[in-house]
């Protein structure tokens, strides 16, 4: 008997894989139907871990089966190149981030290949290239001329000692994470996508995506925010000017006893101008500087602030009101200015008592109004409609929908980014780079010293430029893209990407978008999935698409796990993929993982599941081995016994099983197990002396196949132990035989007491009451209730009776 080599049988497939082509896919074929299954590309950083083994593994079984399932199937891979690691790379180690991120794909790209990844190499695209990024750039341009890019001011994260702005992730506990130092706001001109004007398709669209988790799809509208309110105005005193407040509480407005505006909002710079309150804005803003916008937002936060020396007018109740600055108002929500209503608010309520301000109650413990003139005696909910109609007939408010979201800020004051295509002209201002001056390369002539509000402004000859309208000398845009842009549209540069005339053929991404299945991790809910689903609809705006969502299914896989904690290198508790696949083999790391847990729950970790799965994979390999002599052989089914039917009922019940779980639930797990259960039967029947080889042929040839998904090097592999040609996965996936699986007995099991206590075969048009009485004529049952009592038998039809004694 031969010996599970998988070395060499992996080797072996994988050079013929790769000699074949045969992953290789036109997506103009449409002679079949077509399927487009991705998981998110990777950030190169040189080395895969389980999460990717996951990830691709689930998506490689997917592709697999759909295409036996008979359609086009497109199944690509690339790499998010772009990005912060590399620049810290050249930062540290003196080596230049498009080397070292080429170096790290190469070395990737070996290490998903020994994976076994069924992947169209020829589909590959790299964001980091000028071949990717100069289509980047022609999609920010027409952006910009559709009004969906512009620049703005705005606070940022800003780290005086690497003299650079920081993203909200590079800010640990309100320090650096480079060199811990504290962080401040600073104020710097920004790029922008304008992705508030599609917040309402957004959101409504997320109730088309019945192929989505309900908890993603949570996430994105909690962070879409979508509220109904009022806005309501505010006069200043002593003054013709107006404060317009934003809130979903215009019922409370009776009660507001103060105002306050966020520090760094231009409202509150245009409040003290030219007065003595300047400086104690200034000092407050250097206060704050240190707190991120989540400790701002937490109810935790000790509430501080400062009066700015003007006074509002409760537009309704016509009393004076102080305006103040506070930490836990934020510039970005509403105006920028927020009314006090400390008895309804806890923030609001903490601030009050702190400064001494009124604490008014306008809805009692009934939710009923009180302290708010006409309308006391009301519900709230009453008084809601109310008070806006009073407010909107007085012209002093308005009905108002808000949201939560906030436009994209893109700008960042790194290197290793897509470069923004504009310059800036003395004259001309604001220029787009024309078309044929594109891409905008990277310089390499920079100065990598983790200093500097970018490393772009090292070097001069790309700083120095010719403005495109005039031809006056002029300036280059020295920001860079924020990575998710990238991340934004590659999915549909994988469908043409070879095109060199366009950013796609808009004929073929529409046949070919959306994505079937997508498969990623759940930490990119938010913010990846939400712009991949703006730059849809902002290119279906554009006339470039007719898709108003970009992925129709989504599987979000859960983390794998190592005594129930993540894996990483500060626990010390990774466990390398290499390291097993060079132990085991890539099939048996791609079977454990596949199934040691459901696709979208965490999955902890087994060095013994390991071994367990791969002493499964020996001991299917020994029975083809054993059973190949009948591969030459024509044999037919004939007159079946009960143990022939058994087992040819096995066979096609788990073809059945495993089909429904592949193309309905990916429920990988419980296919395994079913195809475990079906090669115990075939060792059982394969001993029987009067065994029908055409049943053995069956079973053989159900369970080659039925692994070859999960363990694609082992399934070609013994898909030519069996004699057959070509490759496993190009034949159209079997068809159970649905008669087969219908018994004429069927086992039920006998408890007494709740026990398990005999098994026993019964016709499978039995009755109830005839199984009862099998059950209690059964000899090995009647050993447990004889000489005693018995109080009730309760029956399952067709599964189990239990007999209750005592």
């Amino acid at each position: 008997m031969s010996v599970y080599d998988f070395r060499e049988i992996e080797k072996k497939w994988q050079t013929k894989w790769k000699d074949n082509n045969q992953y290789k896919m036109d997506t103009r074929d449409e002679s079949k139907p077509k399927y487009y299954c991705l998981e998110m590309f990777p950030y190169p950083s040189g080395k895969i871990h389980m999460g990717h083994v996951r990830n691709y593994s689930i998506g490689d079984v997917v592709a697999r089966f759909k295409k036996m399932e008979g359609y086009n199937v497109l199944h690509p891979m690339g790499w998010d190149s772009f990005g912060l690691p590399a620049e810290n790379a050249a930062i540290k180690n003196g080596i230049h981030p498009h080397i070292w991120t080429m170096s790290n794909i190469e070395e990737m790209k070996e290490q998903l290949n020994v994976l076994g990844l069924s992947y169209d190499w020829d589909r590959e695209v790299t964001t980091s290239t000028p071949e990717y990024y100069k289509w980047t750039q022609k999609i920010f341009l027409e952006f910009y001329k559709e009004g969906l890019a512009y620049k703005k001011n705005s606070f940022v994260n800003w780290c005086p000692s690497c003299e650079t702005v920081l993203a909200n992730e590079q800010v640990v506990q309100g320090c650096c994470e480079r060199c811990d130092s504290v962080v401040e706001k600073k104020e710097l001109e920004q790029w922008y996508f304008k992705i508030t004007d599609f917040a309402e398709d957004l959101l409504k669209d997320l109730d088309k995506l019945d192929g989505w988790p309900e908890k993603v799809k949570l996430m994105q509208r909690n962070w879409i925010g979508k509220s109904h309110g009022a806005t309501i105005d505010f006069k200043i005193k002593d003054s013709d000017e107006t404060i317009t407040v934003y809130t979903t509480r215009p019922d409370t407005v009776y009660g507001t006893t103060f105002m306050v505006v966020a520090p760094e909002a231009p409202l509150a710079r245009e409040l003290v101008k030219g007065t003595e309150y300047e400086a104690v804005l200034d000092n407050f803003l250097t206060k704050i500087h240190s707190l991120s916008s989540i400790e701002r937002e937490s109810a935790s936060l000790e509430k501080e602030g400062e009066f700015i020396g003007k006074v509002v007018i409760n537009p309704l109740t016509g009393k004076e009101i102080p305006i103040w600055v506070a930490n836990y108002v934020l510039a970005d929500y509403g105006t920028g200015a927020v009314m006090g209503v400390p008895a309804h608010d806890e923030r609001d309520n903490d601030f009050a008592v702190k400064y001494n301000f009124d604490i008014i109650p306008v809805i009692d413990e009934n939710d009923k109004m009180i302290n708010s003139q006409e309308f006391n005696g009301m519900t709230k909910e009453e008084a809601f409609d109310g008070i806006i109609e009073k407010l909107e007939s007085e012209g002093k408010g308005n009905k108002k929908t808000n949201y939560r979201l906030r436009d994209w800020l893109i700008s960042r004051q790194r290197y290793w980014g897509c470069p923004i295509p504009v310059v800036y002209c003395d004259d001309c201002g604001i220029v787009p780079v024309d078309d044929a001056d594109l891409p905008v390369l990277l310089p390499t002539d920079v100065e990598f010293t983790g200093r500097g509000e970018s490393p772009l402004t090292t070097s001069e000859s790309f700083k120095s430029c010719t403005c495109p309208k005039c031809g006056k000398p002029a300036r280059r845009e020295v920001d860079t893209m924020d990575t998710f842009v990238d991340s934004s549209w590659y999915f549909m540069r994988y469908i043409d990407n070879k095109n060199e005339e366009n950013v796609f053929d808009s004929d073929i991404v529409n046949k070919w978008m959306p994505v079937d299945q997508y498969i990623g991790g759940v930490e990119h809910a938010i913010l990846h999935l939400l712009y991949a689903r703006w730059f849809t609809k902002a290119f279906k705006k554009m006339g470039w698409t007719v898709h108003d969502e970009p992925f129709q299914n989504l599987l979000t896989q859960g983390m794998v796990l190592m005594d129930g904690s993540k894996m990483s290198k500060s626990k010390g508790n990774t466990i390398s993929p290499m390291e097993i696949i060079e132990k085991f083999g890539a099939d048996t790391a791609r079977l454990f993982i596949l199934f040691a847990a459901p696709p979208e729950r965490d999955l902890d970790w087994s060095d013994a599941g390991v071994e367990g799965c791969f002493k499964f994979i020996n001991r299917v390999y020994r029975v083809v081995d054993e059973l190949s002599y009948l591969a030459g052989k024509d044999v037919e089914f004939g007159e079946l016994n009960k143990q022939d039917q058994e087992m040819r009922a096995k066979t096609n019940s788990t073809m059945k099983k495993v089909t429904e779980d592949l193309s309905v639930k990916f429920g990988f797990n419980t296919a395994i197990a079913s195809l475990m259960e079906l090669v115990n039967e075939l060792y059982k029947y394969k001993e029987l002396d009067n065994r029908n080889e055409a049943v053995l042929k069956e079973a053989l040839e159900a369970i080659v196949v039925i692994i070859a998904p999960f363990t694609p090097h082992l399934g070609e592999e013994l898909w030519t132990m069996i004699g057959k040609e070509g490759s496993v996965f190009d034949i159209s996936w079997p068809k159970y035989d649905e008669s087969a699986i219908q018994l004429d007995e069927i086992e039920i099991v006998v408890q007494v007491n709740g026990k398990v206590r005999s098994k026993i075969m019964v016709p499978v048009e039995i009755t109830e009451d005839e199984m009862k009485e099998s059950a209690l004529s059964d000899d090995r049952v009647k050993e447990f209730i004889e000489g005693k009592s018995i109080v009730k038998v309760v029956s399952i039809p067709s599964k189990l009776v239990n007999i209750v004694v005592k």
